[in-house]
């Protein structure tokens, strides 16, 4: 069997990162362990897809003495294990699986470049930032960048040469399982907008409840449903999320590891974030025969085809507002756009597609 080691930060990453990538890779051969922040997820995780669960403290804040620790833990699992490839996602994944592998002399080192969180950084802060994606590239013998956006701005930004970057497909890091996201008919009369995702800034929670306060007002049987955990990093303010929890329109979820069901209960699915890697929630949604409105930022311009599957807005209350209008009094668009929207994820993203893709460029 051949050994991969991923190395991520926290286990709730797990699904949207890999789908059913080990159950189908282990079945030709290959053996995975995923280094990981320690929680009871990870272990549920690892008993239900087949990977062996090593805990490490990965942590998103800065924090150098336990960062070293981290990096020489994982620095002798690799020693110890041989692992021929060893696979990071995310800055701080990247930054300590990267250069525990390249110490451990690992022969194939790739990191996942998920997104980059200096997007929406200023200063001194996205100076650190720039500074670690260029570290990680460097350690790294090869990048994958998950948006053809993302990869343009990997190149402004002069992270990683031209040269050691790989887009797999027209996106994503892993393919969408079809038979999980599927168009299911909405048996519910009232009309559902949906978002799914952390509840975070950089998501655009802030605009999206001002938009949604706004198109609601005089309307009746119209809900707007949040699916996501509220995070403290970058977390929205504690009175938008009173809002939520108690505005009657708005019916919040929280958490829900398995959202496949969810996106049939919804008529228009909306992510109006700052920034993505490629957002995967938007492609389940197409999948599920959602139209989309999302916003022209990096990863979410690749996630729709304009007014084929879904539609832009700029990230404010009253474009968000005016663009779930739009779709709330065409009935008939909404089918047309979903329905663009299941073959765009079928043609496209695929688990069958995405998942040959990653075996040849970054399994072998």
């Amino acid at each position: 069997m051949k050994k991969i080691l991923h190395v991520i930060n926290v286990s709730f990453v797990i699904n949207h990162f890999f789908g059913n990538q080990f159950t189908y890779f282990s079945k030709k051969g290959y053996d995975f362990t995923v280094a990981c922040t320690e929680d009871d997820e990870l272990y549920k995780q690892a008993e239900a897809k087949g990977f062996k669960a090593f805990a490490v403290p990965i942590l998103k804040a800065i924090s150098p003495v336990q960062d070293i620790r981290s990096i020489f833990r994982l620095y002798r699992l690799i020693r110890q294990e041989r692992f021929p490839v060893v696979v990071a996602h995310s800055p701080k994944g990247g930054l300590i699986g990267m250069t525990a592998s390249y110490l451990a002399g690992v022969p194939k080192r790739v990191f996942f470049r998920h997104g980059v969180i200096f997007e929406t950084s200023s200063g001194l802060k996205k100076a650190l930032f720039i500074l670690i994606e260029k570290i990680v590239s460097w350690l790294a013998t090869d990048v994958i960048v998950v948006s053809e956006s993302l990869k343009q701005l990997s190149m402004d930004f002069r992270l990683t040469p031209s040269a050691k970057m790989t887009l797999l497909g027209k996106g994503t890091c892993t393919g969408i399982d079809t038979d999980r996201f599927h168009y299911r008919p909405k048996s519910d009369p009232t009309f559902v907008v949906g978002y799914v995702g952390r509840l975070v800034r950089d998501k655009g929670i802030l605009e999206l409840v001002d938009g949604w306060l706004k198109f609601v007002n005089g309307k009746q049987n119209v809900y707007l449903h949040i699916i996501g955990p509220w995070e403290k990093r970058d977390g929205i303010p504690q009175e938008t999320f009173d809002i939520i929890k108690n505005t009657p329109s708005i019916r919040f979820f929280d958490y829900v590891a398995d959202t496949s069901a969810l996106y049939n209960e919804m008529d228009v699915f909306i992510l109006p974030s700052y920034r993505e890697g490629f957002p995967i929630s938007i492609l389940e949604a197409s999948a599920s025969g959602l139209p989309v409105i999302t916003t022209r930022s990096t990863g979410c311009i690749d996630a729709i085809e304009e007014d084929v599957t879904g539609i832009y807005t700029d990230i404010s209350g009253p474009a968000i507002a005016q663009a779930i209008s739009y779709y709330y009094a065409d009935p008939l668009l909404r089918q047309n756009h979903g329905a663009n929207g299941v073959d765009f994820v079928t043609t496209n993203f695929s688990e069958q597609k995405l998942f040959s893709e990653i075996e040849t460029t970054v399994l072998q």
